[in-house]
């Protein structure tokens, strides 16, 4: 328990703590393939306990050489050996021998109880050896958003979201069914609104925005678009 807080202190100071959500959504939806724009978003991996193989589970970001950034409420149930695998490649499906996999260990974060305003769902994989050649993505400093809305810049931002989740449902006669087929993809959303819990984006097709759904969670949002760096945070 006393790594666990000192892990989180860490990332506090880092401006975790400081930072706020984005809407928890319900993959990236509308988006595409994202082209290795952003290798240092990674795929959580987990061994199923039905079969023993291998399976991506959530999203997240490389954040240091041996540390990957993901959410709580993708490691909070892991068995206690807590035993997890990423991979950057840009395909994870199916998971091969030729799947690059970086072996860890997912740290759940103990201030973390699975309400759905929990501002502590963050969780981080440290990774029993470090990766290189992939360049870690840059934390924001805290007070980020008070700043970019003090200049008049947060209404028009963009944000970036990057995952391994399922597409957008396709209505079927029997429910929507959600394509999965393991690829990395990236998604652009325009601000909707900021409270003290949320930051919320926009999902709106028409007006050419996308986002994320089942399999993202964990990953990040960048600020901005294009070859962005700096993440934020999503759930």
């Amino acid at each position: 328990m006393k790594e666990k807080k000192k892990i989180f202190s860490l990332l506090s100071v880092l401006g975790i703590a400081s930072m706020l959500f984005a809407q928890p959504a319900g993959a990236i939806t509308y988006g595409e393939p994202d082209n290795n724009q952003h290798p240092n978003v990674g795929a959580l991996i987990v061994k199923s306990d039905a079969t023993g193989e291998k399976r991506q589970i959530c999203t997240g970001t490389l954040i240091d050489s041996k540390v990957f950034l993901t959410a709580s409420h993708c490691t909070s149930d892991l068995p206690e050996e807590n035993q997890v695998w990423v991979s950057f490649d840009e395909d994870v499906e199916p998971i091969t021998n030729k799947t690059k996999l970086y072996s860890g260990r997912a740290v759940t974060n103990p201030a973390y109880s699975q309400r759905q305003s929990d501002t502590c769902d963050i969780a981080v994989v440290l990774l029993d050896q470090a990766v290189k050649n992939i360049e870690p993505a840059s934390l924001p400093k805290e007070g980020l958003f008070d700043q970019l809305a003090a200049k008049g810049k947060l209404n028009d931002q963009t944000f970036t979201a990057v995952g391994y989740g399922v597409q957008e449902p396709v209505n079927q006669p029997g429910g929507p069914d959600y394509p999965y087929d393991g690829l990395r993809r990236v998604s652009v959303s325009q601000f909707s609104a900021l409270n003290n819990t949320w930051l919320r984006l926009s999902q709106n097709e028409a007006a050419g925005d996308a986002g994320t759904c089942y399999g993202d969670s964990g990953g990040p949002n960048f600020l901005g678009s294009g070859q962005v760096k700096q993440i934020l945070w999503q759930v």
